[in-house]
């Protein structure tokens, strides 16, 4: 009786899609014909070219659809079909629920998919059009007259009613559209997560999903789209935005079956008892650990493997990234949640809880899946907008489970796309803001660290092996981005830290005076080349002005000055614990001599001088006493010396303190980055041919 779709399968000729597409008013209480056309098995599409396989084999179809639903309304007859089976789940036993939930999942699956094709070739006014359409009284009454005849005489009432046409409905307030969304959400929040249900909760996050893509397809501004208002004026924000992060937590791994036999039992339902059912499941993880795989094919794995987290986790970036200049209930309400852990608070206002999760769960998941771009995204807003979840990173012991994978995107720079190693970078920023982080990144050791080859470390503090990278992606950013804000960032970030400078591996505190070494050498060829006749052959690159080469200079003293300002703080407040960087500005004195009389540089620089001046009298009295001296031996006089050092001598500055502050209209930013995710990783595949909003490189 039903459809076996399998990839190759001819769909053009079946029966069942064949009466739903043509001319006849199907009504939803036709329980024969519905039966039929719902009991399908269907193999989903695992990638575009899946998608656009299936695409090709429904083109007929939909074009047949769109050319007759407007009058039957059939479209609407089978959103009410699937309204009633969503609200019929609810009372089931599981045993009893089973095909129940199948049928739903087939009509959600069939509304999904006609909702695509409207976007991808029409506009949001024929969305709704076909939401709303209604069957002409002739219609409605050979529909009746058929369920009352034979198949001979239906025939006839068929050919009598295709002569009839229906008015195209208006859209207003109430509608079956807004009633659509309303059943979304809460099959996705009251109805548990089961091994049988899985698939239609992730139908349903899907679903919502193709519905707003409306904005990738229409060039009008999303406050004026009915689909975008009518999503986000729900009621329901914070129990959706709950279940949602509640997915992604809780990483719940694709069953092997779509529609599993279950046990016998009732089918509790709650929001409670939502969130708490997929703790039974076993989560699968070791396929996401491995310190050779790059962002994008953990992304991969993570869409192949969690589906449900993957397509949770794109749909609360849209949610939260759009609406970001009037009310937006999703993003207050993920900025308000708090961990299960601690006592409700009924606070008002900023301070109000809009829901409580684990938080330890939250942590994990992202520490587990960091590196790939949504995941950094969630990090990001999390650790920016929400104080409560801030405090309980801040508190954790392992922060290197954390860290260290952020550090392995940047590291990792070349196979990372640009807005990725940004954002990266943007939460180290935000993670040095607290003073205690700073601290403790100096007391977590690491051994063997595999990922990073410019050289063998035995052992390195999480401090150190934070500090190489970030200087790493600041000459990688001098080399290949030229980025002023990643050079902004990474120097922000340093500076923060630089109070909290400890006991530095000797190949951190070369870096660190490497850094203003290679900027030093390409400040001194910038300034030459200034210097030389404007028709000399110094300007060669005719695209290379002088007034370029001013403003290049310009941001080079910049970085410069941040560097030595690093530097300095640290020597301020840290010296004593330092020896290796005392050792290495000794040994590298010299690359300070050109800007010892630079009027950006002089009162800097007039510091470091004092403290090499200090160490460098008394290893001078030392060698006159015991001869030439080894690193050793050399690092002990500094230790000594150290000991007797007062920062006192030393120029104050005032405290090196940055904070990320959000650019104005984020969204310019955000938006198209989070769209570019859903078509690349995301498990709905769009046409990109028809892509109209997005301008970033998108790869579906």
């Amino acid at each position: 009786m039903g459809i076996n779709v399998s990839r190759t399968a001819d769909l053009g000729s079946n029966e069942w899609l064949l009466r739903f597409v043509g001319r006849q008013h199907i009504a939803p209480d036709d329980e024969a014909f519905w039966n039929g056309l719902l009991n399908y098995n269907i193999v989903l599409p695992e990638n575009s070219q899946d998608q656009l396989n299936l695409d090709s084999r429904l083109e007929s179809l939909c074009q047949s659809f769109i050319g007759n639903n407007l009058k039957t309304g059939n479209f609407g007859s089978l959103v009410a079909v699937f309204l009633e089976k969503t609200s019929e789940l609810l009372s089931l036993s599981d045993q009893e629920s089973n095909m129940h939930v199948w049928q739903t999942f087939n009509a959600l699956f069939i509304i999904r998919t006609l909702v695509k094709y409207i976007n991808e070739t029409g506009s949001e006014f024929q969305l709704l059009q076909h939401f709303e359409a209604l069957p002409s009284a002739e219609l409605l009454q050979a529909a009746v007259e058929r369920q009352q005849q034979t198949p001979a005489e239906n025939a006839s009432i068929a050919i009598e009613a295709t002569e009839q046409t229906a008015p195209v409905p208006v859209i207003v307030d109430g509608s079956k559209f807004e009633t659509f969304i309303d059943a979304l959400v809460n099959l996705i929040v009251v109805i548990p997560v089961k091994e049988f249900t899985y698939h239609l909760h992730l139908e349903a996050v899907n679903m919502l999903i193709t519905l707003l893509s409306v904005h990738l397809f229409a060039q009008q501004p999303t406050d004026k789209s009915i689909v975008f208002r009518t999503v986000f004026k729900c009621q329901h924000a914070n129990v959706l935005m709950s279940a949602l992060l509640h997915f992604v937590a809780r990483m719940v791994e694709v069953p092997h079956t779509m529609f599993g036999s279950s046990s016998a039992g009732s089918f509790v339902f709650g929001i409670a008892e939502s969130l708490l059912s997929i703790f039974s499941f076993r989560k699968q993880q070791d396929a996401l650990k491995s310190g050779q795989a790059t962002g994008g094919e953990l992304s991969q794995r993570f869409r192949t493997l969690y589906p449900l987290a993957n397509q949770s986790l794109l749909l609360i970036l849209i949610l939260t990234n759009h609406y970001t200049a009037q009310e937006n209930a999703y993003r207050a309400s993920l900025f308000g949640c708090a961990d299960s852990k601690d006592s409700p608070k009924q606070g008002t206002g900023a301070g109000a809880v809009s829901f409580q999760i684990d938080f330890s769960a939250v942590y994990e998941t992202l520490c587990l899946i960091v590196t790939i771009d949504q995941a950094t995204l969630l990090l990001y807003l999390l650790l920016h907008r929400n104080e409560r979840f801030y405090r309980f990173v801040m508190q954790q012991q392992n922060l290197e489970q954390l860290v260290i994978p952020i550090l392995q995107t940047l590291y990792n720079a070349p196979d990372s796309n640009s807005h990725h190693i940004y954002m990266s970078l943007i939460v180290l920023l935000i993670l040095s803001e607290d003073e205690g982080f700073n601290k403790n990144v100096h007391t977590i050791m690491l051994k063997n660290i595999t990922w990073y080859t410019e050289r063998t470390i035995s052992e390195i503090s999480l401090g150190g092996i934070l500090i190489l990278i970030v200087i790493r992606t600041i000459q990688y950013n001098m080399l290949k981005m030229r980025d002023k804000y990643l050079h902004t960032n990474c120097l922000a970030a340093l500076a923060n830290m630089s109070g909290h400078f400890r006991a530095l591996h000797p190949y951190v505190a070369q870096r660190l005076v490497s850094l203003f070494e290679t900027l030093a050498r390409k400040h001194s060829r910038l300034d030459a080349q200034l210097k030389q006749p404007a028709d000399s052959a110094v300007f060669v690159n005719v695209a290379t002005t002088p007034e370029d080469m001013l403003q290049d200079l310009s941001v080079l003293e910049e970085v410069l000055r941040m560097v030595l300002e690093i530097l300095n703080s640290c020597l301020t407040n840290q010296l004593v614990y330092c020896p290796n960087l005392v050792y290495t500005l000794l040994y590298k004195r010299s690359v300070f001599e050109g800007f010892r009389s630079h009027h950006a540089f002089q009162d800097v620089i007039q510091n470091i001088d004092m403290v090499v001046g200090f160490f460098s009298s008394r290893l001078q009295r030392v060698q006159e006493q015991r001869g030439e001296l080894g690193v050793n031996e050399v690092l002990e006089v500094i230790s000594k010396g150290a000991s007797q050092w007062s920062s006192d001598r030393l120029r104050k500055f005032p405290d090196l303190k940055f904070k990320y502050v959000e650019e104005d209209a984020p969204e310019e930013f955000f938006i198209p980055y989070v769209w570019t995710l859903v078509c690349k990783y995301g498990c709905v595949h769009f046409s990109s041919e028809s892509i109209k909003s997005v301008t970033t490189d998108i790869a579906c």
